[in-house]
């Protein structure tokens, strides 16, 4: 697009002439009035490229004026590189910008014009200005956002780094831990068997197996948990029921009130039962741990239900407190957490869990109840 219109030569000589006579003037009360910060790099280049746009100006009024565009935005690019670089609020640089243009209109006004010539003289100066703030501005834009982007996947980059090494330290590391309780969990074993009646074996037994299940969260960040294993088929009916048996004494102690909405008919899955059990534990370990005992009537509600997709969709329900909407996402990253002793890596685990076998889980929260769902392919 080019320049709105061009005087004859008179007129051109006219302006010119006025220009280049109030140049110092001009310029000296622009820059008494723009904002510069003692801090920017590029500080005498502002009064430099003001020294340029008004040149440029000037130009406008000229047979030239159709190469404008092209210096316009060299000169903008320049600008928004000076920018970028200064890493100083572009607001200052419009309104530098918008001081030039209030100050040049004042001086114009002092031409004497006819009313026609006045409004053209307005409107081409606006033109110049308007195409040098957007040209700028654009490039500033696009400079900012490559450098925004160039910074996430930094972040991300080095978020991943710090997984794949807290992977490979925890897979060599807790292993360690395993040994022992192995030998913990058959010497209980052999216990059983010879006192079966011996007080307090079965509470040593699920607290073994307990801090086994805190051990696989972090094993299964290495991914290498599944190396050896095979999938198989299993009913996630009996599974829901083994897993309740296992987290009963806590249901006991926290007075929970535990509702299946369950079919009678097996919901077959194919896959790794000891992940999806881990799965099931830590959403309602989670569940009773939210329901204090000063909540009024504490339940979760399990449900399962057959989509048209041949998936199985779990409901685990509870009426605690409400998470917030701006946490319903974020609980399932890594290491965030709301607990004084938490990890942060049980629902970030779940998901992991869940997604490897082709699956979804999710979360919704309201006043009355929060919803974990979990949606898996099941075997017809």
């Amino acid at each position: 697009m080019g320049v709105l219109g061009y005087m004859h030569a008179g007129t051109y000589e006219k302006l010119v002439a006025f220009f280049a006579k109030r140049k110092n003037e001009i310029l000296h009360e622009w820059a008494d009035k723009i904002r510069i910060t003692n801090n920017d790099p590029f500080k005498e280049s502002v009064l430099i490229n003001g020294e340029v746009m008004y040149l440029l100006l000037m130009r406008i009024f000229s047979d030239e004026g159709k190469e404008l565009d092209n210096i316009l935005r060299e000169l903008a690019l320049t600008v928004a590189k000076q920018r970028v670089k200064a890493n100083i609020n572009i607001g200052d640089f419009v309104f530098n910008v918008n001081i030039g243009r209030e100050v040049t209109q004042k001086y114009l006004f002092q031409i004497e014009s006819t009313e026609a010539e006045m409004r053209t003289y307005i409107q081409q100066m606006n033109y110049c200005f308007d195409q040098f703030l957007y040209y700028a501005v654009s490039f500033y834009s696009e400079n900012q956002n490559q450098i925004i982007k160039e910074k996430n996947q930094f972040i991300d980059s080095t978020h991943k780094d710090r997984l794949t090494l807290l992977g490979q330290m925890t897979s060599s590391f807790i292993h360690e831990f395993r040994n022992p309780l192995t030998s913990i969990q058959g010497f209980i074993q052999l216990l059983k068997s010879d006192y079966p009646n011996m007080k307090y074996l079965e509470i040593i037994s699920n607290e073994i197996e307990q801090l086994n299940f805190r051990i696989s969260q972090f094993l299964l960040l290495s991914k290498k948990e599944i190396i050896g294993k095979d999938k198989t088929k299993f009913s996630l009916n009996l599974l829901i029921e083994e897993v309740l048996n296992f987290l009963y004494p806590s249901i006991l102690d926290s007075k929970v009130k535990i509702i299946k909405e369950i079919q009678k008919d097996d919901v077959i899955l194919i896959g790794y039962k000891d992940e999806i059990r881990q799965v099931l534990i830590n959403i309602i370990f989670n569940a009773i741990d939210v329901l204090s005992p000063e909540r009024l009537n504490p339940t979760i509600i399990i449900s399962l239900g057959i989509t048209d997709m041949n998936q199985v969709q779990i409901h685990i329900a509870n009426n605690g407190p409400e998470i917030p909407s701006n946490l319903v996402n974020t609980i399932f990253e890594p290491f965030f957490t709301t607990k004084t002793l938490g990890t942060g890596l049980g629902l970030f685990v779940c998901r992991e869990i869940i997604e490897k076998h082709r699956g979804s889980l999710s979360c919704i929260s309201g006043e009355n109840q929060t919803i974990f769902s979990i949606i898996l392919p099941i075997e017809r």
